[in-house]
């Protein structure tokens, strides 16, 4: 079951509504989500920089992304369904295995394997569970083989 948090209806895109989007690239309005980890780092690099003088354009930039964050908490572990911050392991039709980790839109640039939750893959990942299949924008299907 996915959270009403992951919902289509809070990330209407800008295009549609009008609106500007946030430094993030998420609709005004629309709940920045986060992992712990991301949170963590980018707090660890916002501190880093405040202590050696670094670049100031940089670290307005971290503050502004910490100040519009809300941290999801991991799921219940014994939950079966995929959640926020799950590593997943794919593995398509030739055998081929794809491992992509769900994170939030700023996280991209620490987690080379990151999804972000309101790409297409990351929403129909949540709404899945080991076993199941996904289809990608480019028509392959995979199947759902692991979750962390």
């Amino acid at each position: 079951m996915v959270s009403r948090a992951f919902v289509k209806e809070d990330v209407d895109p800008p295009e549609r509504s009008g609106r500007k989007r946030s430094v993030s690239g998420l609709p005004p309005g629309a709940t920045n989500y986060i992992t712990a980890l991301g949170a963590a780092r980018f707090e660890a690099e916002l501190a880093r920089l405040r202590e050696t003088g670094g670049e100031p354009a940089r670290m307005a930039a971290l503050e502004t992304i910490l100040a519009s964050v809300q941290v999801v908490d991991p799921s219940d572990p014994e939950s079966k369904g995929i959640s926020f911050g799950a590593t997943v392991t794919l593995r398509d039709t030739d055998g081929g295995t794809k491992i992509c980790t769900i994170v939030g839109v700023d996280e991209l640039e620490f987690e080379p394997r990151g999804v972000t939750w309101i790409s297409p893959l990351g929403k129909a990942l949540l709404s899945a569970e080991v076993g199941d299949r996904v289809t990608l924008e480019d028509g392959r299907s995979l199947k759902i083989v692991r979750v962390e």
